[in-house]
């Protein structure tokens, strides 16, 4: 598997992590800007289910070696944050690695 460019995994986090919000992190990580850069936070639940395709039929991430689920608020919330994240340090990579 090729490693991100990205390493929002390791950013400082608000409150003190666990398994399930490290992995929600990385998974960020390896989602392509493009993808990324299509969400928008207007979107329905359900949109933002079907846009990311990867929720279980409970609503859930289907986020592999993860303790807890993780729902759409706490998704949309850390990836908002991603998100700002990649708005700051897009410049330092190459377009060509993004």
């Amino acid at each position: 598997m090729q490693q991100p460019i990205w390493n929002f995994e390791q950013e400082p986090f608000d409150e003190s992590p666990d398994e399930s919000s490290i992995n929600l992190r990385a998974y960020f990580d390896r989602m392509p800007d493009e993808k990324m850069r299509q969400y928008s936070p207007g979107w329905t639940d359900g949109q933002v289910i079907e846009w990311d395709g990867n929720f279980t039929e409970d609503g859930h991430l289907l986020l592999p070696c993860s303790e807890r689920d993780v729902e759409i608020g706490e998704y949309r919330q850390v990836l908002a944050a991603c998100m700002r994240y990649r708005d700051r340090v897009r410049g330092q990579y190459s377009h060509s690695a993004l």
